[in-house]
């Protein structure tokens, strides 16, 4: 059952005006999303048979097409106002994620139905700089839940040096022919559409690049020049599909080009400053979760002529890891709030960002350490957390790049920002 009757993550008397609806919309979205059916959408055979976003498996697409059924709330603009599609709606969406989690099967699952669906980062340059057409051809669809798009920037060769990627996109009369490779691609197993960085120039490395939509697949089937070399297995996220791609002389008109050529970097680096507030706050339940079902899983658990929660090093520890996690919601709300309100958080979006991924790894690890032997077992929940979450300090900016961040926002690194 949903729980709608804890507080908001965002105080709507606290937020500047582009925020009004966030009551509305988180309500509106929670009760489409259980008229969907979305509360009974995770079965927990899905993960051990492999089934998820795997193309044909009955189960999870099924429900996952469910989510279509958010097609007219999203036609009614709950989701993305006005503004358009921009800060305000982006906002609303990633943190209505966070309070519509699933809270315990689905936190992780949603990540995939997130971005897939809703509001991905794929999603963010489009809405903001995309032409109306190019809105809606592809953005109305995916907010519709009629297509699915992925985010292509990661290669091979260049993963968390962004401005490395070798990907080309040539002119040739009003197309761009692309060429290269794109590897830890999300949702790209099934997307219908990417919106790729790619370099459209031969300038410096931070004003080559470009944005543009690459179609992958029409009526089911690759477009001409793109294949899907494999898909890559992980040891977590497995609710999500991550491949290896190749383009091979993909023509695409230029005209799916996001916004100005040559300012794609600029936009790529605005969309993962809000990925990763969106990482800080999706944490947050799960990680309170960990936490709780350890108690009372210590609480239960008999040895040597008491209980494990009676253990002062294990009180203390869980004590310590809640404290932790308090000190990066406040963060989280405190950055959401600014960002909100249309101020640059880059700073404290790196600090939070980098704060989830540490936590993301200490807690699962501490309270699987508490389970015992129980917790090395497929079934348990926190060793799920503990496959999924080391994901959180390399996904979206490893925690090396945000520290770089702050060493130059700090006066420490002479680099320019």
């Amino acid at each position: 059952p949903w729980d709608l009757s804890r507080p908001t993550l965002l105080r709507p008397d606290r937020l500047a005006r582009p925020a009004f609806l966030v009551d509305a919309t988180l309500g509106r979205l929670a009760r489409s999303l259980r008229m969907a059916g979305l509360n009974t959408l995770y079965r927990p055979e899905w993960p051990a048979a492999d089934l998820l976003h795997r193309l044909g498996g009955p189960a999870p697409l099924d429900g996952l097409d469910r989510l279509g059924k958010l097609r007219e709330l999203a036609r009614n603009e709950a989701v993305y106002p006005r503004d358009p599609l921009g800060i305000a709606g982006k906002a609303r969406c990633r943190f209505a994620q966070r309070r519509l989690a699933f809270l315990d099967g689905l936190q992780r699952i949603v990540v995939g139905l997130e971005e897939c669906r809703l509001a991905g980062d794929d999603e963010t340059a489009l809405a903001r700089f995309g032409s109306d057409e190019l809105r809606a051809q592809f953005l109305a669809p995916a907010i519709a839940g009629d297509a699915v798009g992925c985010i292509g920037v990661s290669e091979p060769g260049a993963g968390s040096d962004v401005s490395a990627i070798k990907t080309v996109a040539r002119k040739d009369g009003d197309d761009y022919v692309i060429s290269g490779q794109k590897m830890w691609i999300t949702n790209s197993l099934q997307a219908d559409w990417m919106c790729m960085l790619v370099n459209t120039g031969d300038g410096p490395a931070h004003r080559n690049k470009s944005l543009v939509i690459v179609p992958l697949r029409e009526n089911g089937k690759p477009v001409k020049g793109f294949a899907v070399g494999k898909k890559i297995r992980k040891i977590g996220m497995n609710s999500s599909d991550t491949g290896l791609l190749y383009f091979d002389e993909v023509r695409v008109p230029q005209r799916y080009r996001i916004g100005e050529e040559g300012h794609g970097f600029v936009y790529q680096m605005q969309q993962f400053q809000e990925e990763r507030l969106w990482c800080a706050a999706s944490t947050l339940e799960s990680l309170t979760n960990c936490i709780q079902w350890t108690i009372d899983y210590a609480q239960e658990r008999k040895l040597f002529g008491s209980t494990l929660a009676d253990q002062q090093w294990v009180q203390f520890k869980l004590a310590e890891l809640k404290t932790e996690v308090e000190a990066l919601r406040a963060l989280t709300y405190r950055a959401c709030d600014l960002y909100v309100s249309g101020q640059d958080v880059l700073e404290l979006a790196s600090m939070a960002k980098l704060k989830a991924g540490r936590l993301n790894r200490e807690v699962p690890d501490t309270c699987l350490q508490f389970w015992g032997g129980m917790g090395f077992t497929l079934e348990n929940k926190v060793s799920r957390m503990y496959r999924d979450g080391r994901l959180a300090s390399i996904g979206g900016g490893a925690d090396e790049v945000m520290l770089g961040i702050l060493a130059k926002l700090m006066g420490i690194a002479k680099r320019p920002v």
